[in-house]
Parts: structure tokens; C-alpha cells; sequence
């Protein structure tokens, strides 16, 4: 496939009404929900995945756009990954530092960045961010250096989009995985007292994997400086591989 219709139809070949309405209350679409308005095919994650396969790894970065602004939620999710699949064969060990491949990485970024709102939903942002936006921070860049890369996550932070803020601290994910933990920390400082729980949730996730990743004492630490003040969630979520015991004394602060 090399056109973004072909994709679309084939993906509304595959609706599914019976799923569409579970995945409709299972990703929050009533009024007043935080997925109000968006509209599904029925289409589960790895059927979605297939189509990626089925694009290839030579489909068109220019087409992605039109798979971004679809109604369809599924066929977002498509254009994200596909996303995902050109970004991480352009970030393997042995072309960190070729030209080519930091220039078309940069090009990849700077398009997640500019539909970064067209991920609307927990998922699209879980399954994509930390991919790219994670992997990007710790990789060359003609974009700009750290400071340049702290800018660009602290407009996500502060943006008034729950799902932009949200990508601020999950692409922390990878960062942890790579061993960096300053992204982590930074980033679940700055959102402690965030209103809604799904950030409440993320960043608590994100402290779990540092602490799983990284080192459990800077976990430790992080919670000796801020546990009395942390959502009883984010708090619940970050300690989870601790030792009963252990949970115990923090939930108790």
C-alpha cells in the first residue's frame, strides 16, 4: 500500500459494531467523559498492527498526515504506528549518528509534534510517545540540543491538552529504559499536583519503571521528598513492585 485511502478502507472493511460500542465505554466517548466524541471502527490493537505491517516500511511519511486527522480513532492509531515503525528502524545502534537517518528521524519528530493533538486518547499516546519523543530526547538532533529538547517537553507540560501532558511524562518511558532517569523525575515533579487521574496514574507508572529500570533508591528518594504530598493514586501506582511491607509504611505517610 502506498496511499492512505487504500489504508482507510481497508480498515473500514473490518468494522466491527459489537466491538465498536465495547471499545466506545471502554475508552470513555459519553458526554462529559474524556474521550467525549470520538468515533470507532470496532478494530482491535493487533489488527491495527497488521495494517502497519501491511503498509510497510516504505509507505509514505507524506501520506501519514491524512491518517492523523481521521474520524477514526483506529485509523489514527495506524498513522501512529506507522510513525513508530519509521522511527525506530531509523534509530538503531548503528545509525545514531548517521546524517541521513538523524535528519528523517528529526522529520518524524517534528510531525508527531505538529498532530500531537490528534492522539486523543490514553492509548494513542501509550503506544506511540515513548518511541519517539522518548527515543528522540537521548538521540543526536539537528533540532536543537537538551535545553532545546526540555523546551519542547515543558510546552507539552504546560499545554492545556490532557494528552500533550500526558506525552510529557510517558516518553519517560523509554528514557528510563535507557537508563536516564532525569527526564522521569522532572517531568513527575512538575505534574504532582495534577487534577485528573489518568495523569495521576501515568506518572506513578512512569516512577514504577524508573525505579524498576533505573534504582529504587532514587524511587525512594523521590518519595521521602514527595509521598505526603503525592495523590494517593500516582502513590499507589509508583510503589506497586515494592514488598507489601514496604507499601504499607508509604501509603501510611
Amino acid at each position: 500500500m502506498s496511499k492512505a485511502q487504500e489504508i482507510v478502507e481497508l480498515m473500514e472493511s473490518q468494522r466491527n459494531e459489537a466491538q465498536r460500542q465495547i471499545l466506545m465505554g471502554f475508552f470513555k466517548t459519553g458526554p462529559g467523559e474524556y474521550g467525549f466524541g470520538d468515533e470507532f471502527l470496532g478494530l482491535k490493537v493487533p489488527q491495527t498492527r497488521e495494517v502497519v505491517k501491511a503498509a510497510g516500511p516504505d509507505f509514505p511519511l507524506s501520506e501519514v498526515p491524512i491518517l492523523l486527522k481521521s474520524r477514526w480513532h483506529e485509523v489514527r492509531l495506524c498513522g501512529f504506528l506507522i510513525l513508530v515503525a519509521k522511527f525506530e528502524k531509523l534509530a538503531t545502534k548503528r545509525l545514531e549518528n548517521n546524517f541521513d537517518a538523524i535528519k528523517k528521524r528529526d522529520e518524524i519528530v517534528t510531525m508527531y509534534l505538529q498532530y500531537a493533538e490528534q492522539a486523543n486518547n490514553w492509548d494513542l499516546v501509550d503506544l506511540s510517545v515513548h518511541k519517539i519523543l522518548g527515543h528522540w530526547l537521548l538521540l543526536p538532533s539537528n533540532l536543537g540540543d537538551r535545553d532545546y529538547k526540555i523546551k519542547v517537553l515543558d510546552s507539552l507540560a504546560q499545554s492545556p491538552c490532557l494528552w500533550k501532558q500526558r506525552m510529557s511524562i510517558v516518553c519517560s518511558w523509554k528514557t528510563s529504559q535507557m537508563g536516564d532517569p532525569s527526564w522521569c523525575l522532572r517531568y513527575a515533579e512538575i505534574h504532582l499536583h495534577h487534577p485528573h487521574d489518568l495523569m495521576h496514574k501515568a506518572v506513578g507508572w512512569m516512577l514504577r519503571e524508573m525505579g524498576k529500570r533505573v534504582s529504587m533508591d532514587l524511587l525512594r528518594e523521590f518519595l521521602r521528598q514527595h509521598a505526603y504530598e503525592m495523590p494517593r493514586t500516582m502513590l499507589r501506582y509508583a510503589i506497586e513492585k515494592m514488598s507489601e511491607k514496604e507499601r504499607k509504611e508509604w501509603m501510611s505517610r
